[in-house]
């Protein structure tokens, strides 16, 4: 099976474009919560009460960044998937076992990556399906030290995919929003009692 291609929405910007983008973001603070990096119950519990209450706070994002950003990858959405599960693989070896089909694993990371760039306007729309998300992921043996590490590698995965085009402000705002998407998901996890256990899939299923 060949996984789709993701969809492109907007034509990419010009230099100018680009450059009040990047001026916008330097004026910009970054306040945003960051990742818990243990799976202690105590842990799980401070993630949750410290994470920003939903609707998620999307006026902290540059969307046109994030979607131009996108866009560049959009076309080489197999070689993207394919290259961020080598790099984690990489990093973290015991991991592959919670991929027993990695091919049907990058079809729904490809899948999960279109609904949030379609989503990106209307991320509090997209909460409760991320909490769901988080919460499904406990059983499958995610635990909340892997989401900075799947960040930081999805992310390099993007830049490397996209080439010089690929900007310092993209990354600043892939972490930006890839924090929302694991404070939700984080959040989720939180509420089930569910141990981490059998191997079935991972982030993006």
């Amino acid at each position: 099976m060949v996984a789709p291609e993701l969809g492109t929405a907007h034509p990419l910007p010009d230099a100018a474009r680009d450059d009040q983008r990047r001026a916008a973001h330097h004026a910009r603070p970054d306040h945003l919560w960051r990742y818990p990096m243990t799976a202690t119950g105590e842990t799980r519990a401070a993630a949750t009460a410290t994470a920003p209450p939903s609707p998620l706070d999307v006026d902290a994002l540059d969307v046109d960044a994030l979607e131009h950003s996108f866009d560049l990858v959009a076309p080489h959405g197999t070689q993207l998937v394919e290259h961020f599960y080598d790099l984690l693989f990489e990093r973290a070896p015991d991991l592959r076992a919670m991929f027993p089909d990695l091919e049907r694993q990058r079809t729904s990371l490809l899948a999960t990556l279109v609904v949030l760039r379609r989503s990106l306007r209307d991320l509090p729309a997209l909460a409760p399906t991320l909490r769901k998300l988080g919460a499904r992921h406990v059983s499958y043996g995610a635990r909340p030290e892997h989401y900075p590490i799947v960040a930081e590698l999805l992310i390099r995965a993007m830049h490397e995919t996209a080439g010089p085009r690929w900007s310092a402000l993209d990354t600043a705002q892939w972490e930006k929003a890839l924090q929302l998407v694991a404070v939700e998901m984080l959040a989720g996890a939180a509420s089930t009692a569910q141990p981490a256990g059998a191997p079935g899939s991972a982030v993006g299923a």
